[in-house]
């Protein structure tokens, strides 16, 4: 069982009656009226200390994502918080998961592959390459792109990216989307042929169907709780099986906020705002801005509509914290109660990768190195072993961070 620790980096201190002022958190949020430059300044550096903290703590990986002109999260380059993260924990074993760098947002995207490459030269074979297809909202209004080009321009810069890693000689790229004379890309990966892929999703059929086809490891990134995705993960695992792909777990990564106090009760003081935070102000949004028209494929679409995956965006805004937790949304509690939810959670929808959200909403800095601790020390030892006694390999964690058996800090 492998571990990391992702962080979406949000913006912390927006103010109680945000969502009543403003009418998205998302695309149309003014910068100058609601941010400060110096907390912003102070929010990218706690993130980094976070993140090393985490992997001097014992996590198996540091996480790292992208998204755009948002106060819910604004990592905006990954790779540039990857690359200070591979080098401060160079001499380690911590993987460094880029969630990722966005290869449809970038022209041409073998920047993409040039990038990787430098972070797997400089992590010495550390990098997990995250793929996402990238959000629908990002795509067209952030980056002025047609929504229907997303996925086919996604596909081909995927194809672009493999074969200028593993190319032996230069060679000229004429495609629908890019036209390069010559891609002869320096330095290619330090892993070969080339690092792990993990492809981000949201119960999307056509990116499950990708990920099977390419053997790569999907990761499931929902905020409406390990219950909810039961029968979504469920989908997934079935159509493992009719693509002939086998169940192991490690084809499997799970994104879940945790929240570890001294007891229960205390759960609620230490971690209810910042949860209510996550949902009612970072997940501020129209649901049309997430998903433009033309942005999702036929099956995507059909799968959404019949399915019904995701609650009503109007539902969770009227949830509290007591709500989030008891429908697992989020985990909060003793070390023993989170430790058996995440366990539960784990072997029912058969996780091999788990990733831990210890900051979220507007947790304080102090908090989360606190959370970090906690989580490290009394949740992680129990956590390792649940594959321990099987037969599965994990073919998707690079080589460089293959681990011993890690000791708490």
């Amino acid at each position: 069982m492998k571990i990391a620790c992702f962080h979406l980096m949000p913006y912390r201190d927006l103010e109680d009656d945000f969502e009543k002022k403003y009418p998205s958190s998302w695309f149309s949020l003014p910068f100058s009226e609601v941010a400060d430059r110096q907390k912003v300044s102070q929010y990218f550096n706690w993130t980094l200390d976070e993140l090393t903290f985490a992997a001097e703590s014992g996590f198996d990986g540091v996480c790292t994502n992208e998204h755009h002109q948002n106060a819910y999260g604004f990592m905006v380059n990954p790779n540039l918080m990857g690359s200070v993260l591979a080098r401060a924990t160079r001499g380690t074993d911590t993987a460094i998961i880029q969630m990722g760098e966005t290869a449809v947002f970038l022209n041409p995207p073998i920047r993409v592959a040039e990038e990787y490459a430098m972070l797997d030269a400089i992590s010495e074979g550390r990098l997990v390459a995250g793929f996402p297809v990238g959000l629908g909202g990002d795509f067209s209004y952030s980056y002025g792109m047609a929504p229907m080009e997303q996925r086919a321009r996604y596909y081909e810069a995927h194809d672009l990216i493999k074969k200028a890693w593993t190319a032996t000689e230069g060679f000229a790229w004429n495609g629908t989307y890019y036209q390069l004379p010559m891609v002869n890309i320096w330095p290619q990966p330090f892993q070969q042929p080339h690092p792990p892929i993990w492809v981000p999703g949201n119960a999307s059929p056509s990116t499950w169907d990708f990920v099977l086809k390419h053997d790569y490891s999907y990761c499931f990134l929902t905020y409406f709780g390990a219950k909810g995705a039961k029968h979504m993960v469920e989908g997934f695992w079935q159509r493992a099986e009719e693509l002939g792909r086998d169940r192991n777990p490690y084809r499997l990564n799970f994104l879940i906020p945790v929240g570890v106090s001294e007891t229960d009760e205390q759960a609620e003081k230490d971690y209810g705002h910042a949860a209510e935070y996550l949902y009612h102000k970072g997940l501020h949004l129209p649901e049309q801005l997430l998903a433009p028209p033309g942005h999702m494929t036929h099956s995507s679409l059909t799968h959404l509509i019949t399915k019904r995956p995701f609650p009503p965006y109007d539902e969770f805004k009227k949830m509290k914290f007591n709500d989030f937790n008891n429908k697992d949304y989020v985990v909060c509690g003793s070390a023993k109660t989170v430790t058996d939810r995440l366990t539960e959670i784990v072997k029912t929808l058969n996780v091999g990768h788990l990733m831990i959200l210890p900051q979220f909403g507007s947790l304080s800095h102090e908090k989360t190195m606190t959370n970090i601790d906690r989580i490290a020390k009394n949740v992680l030892p129990s956590l390792r072993g649940i594959w321990e006694d099987t037969s599965w390999e994990d073919k998707w964690w690079p080589s460089g961070a293959e681990k011993k058996v890690k000791q708490a800090a």
